[in-house]
């Protein structure tokens, strides 16, 4: 088992910036993609980034590309998404999501693991 625990969410207004962390615990592979999805209220949950256990390879969805960015520190097992230049439609529930294969996808249903969310609530 894997246990996933995000951090950093809160309640900031348009333009602002936010971290989110995710750290890992259990019985954690050797290599392994770490994701982030989100799901806005009345949505379903949708692919943001995803980044492999090297670092060397991202994937951002477009409405992210170049506000977001996914990053890793392996040796604490935590994963971050600073998400800079915010808009009231990037209010949702974050979701950190671990993938024992070590191959970026944006497919949420091949993560293995969930962690329980937090909230990212962007005002106009």
């Amino acid at each position: 088992q894997v246990q996933l625990v995000e951090s950093g969410g809160g309640l900031v207004q348009a333009g602002a910036s936010l971290r989110l962390s995710c750290a890992a615990s259990g019985r954690t592979s050797s290599t392994y993609v770490m994701g982030w999805f989100r799901q806005a209220p009345g949505k379903e949950r949708e692919f943001v980034a995803a980044i492999s256990w090297s670092g060397g390879v991202t994937d951002y969805a477009e409405p992210v590309k170049g506000r977001f960015t996914i990053s890793r520190d392996n040796a604490k097992n935590t994963v971050y998404l600073q998400m800079n230049s915010l808009k009231p439609e990037d209010t949702a529930v974050y979701y950190c999501a671990f993938r024992r294969q070590n191959i970026v996808v944006r497919i949420g249903a091949t993560y293995d693991y969930w962690g329980q969310g937090t909230q990212v609530t962007v005002s106009s």
